[in-house]
């Protein structure tokens, strides 16, 4: 096998795992367009902050520094997004993972209702956060 035709395979995930990135992203204080800008670039934290990020067209509603990033990371922690790193180390940009980049395409053909989040879905998104859950 070519390393062409490694990268043209897409990863497959368990439903569990799906499961909770697709959660986890419904209930997220985002914007699709913040991870369809994902696939092409980094993201910079100060662009998702505060009226950054609804100018960008990133949030609903501006969002502090320490809630936007809380809010990253969770998507890092669930698979979705990974933070960039340069030459001195991290830096406050994020990208998504391949688990994201599947969900983004496969969310940027879907009728925007299927986004909103169901009350379950913050009660169990919530949980899982709280105790860290496998869901």
């Amino acid at each position: 096998m070519t390393a062409t035709s490694k990268l043209s395979q897409s990863i497959h995930y368990s439903p569990k795992t799906l499961l909770r990135a697709e959660r986890a992203l419904r209930c997220a204080p985002f914007k699709l367009h913040l991870l369809t800008t994902m696939l092409t670039q980094s993201v910079a934290l100060h662009a998702i902050a505060q009226t950054a990020g609804v100018q960008n067209q990133y949030t609903i509603k501006p969002l502090s520094e320490l809630r936007a990033e809380t809010e990253l990371l969770w998507l890092i922690q669930v698979g979705l997004l990974r933070r960039e790193v340069d030459g001195q180390g991290l830096t406050d940009s994020f990208r998504v993972t391949p688990l994201g980049r599947q969900l983004v395409t496969k969310w940027q053909h879907r009728a925007a209702a299927r986004f909103t989040p169901r009350w379950h879905d913050y009660v169990i998104n919530a949980l899982t956060r709280w105790f860290r859950l496998p869901f």
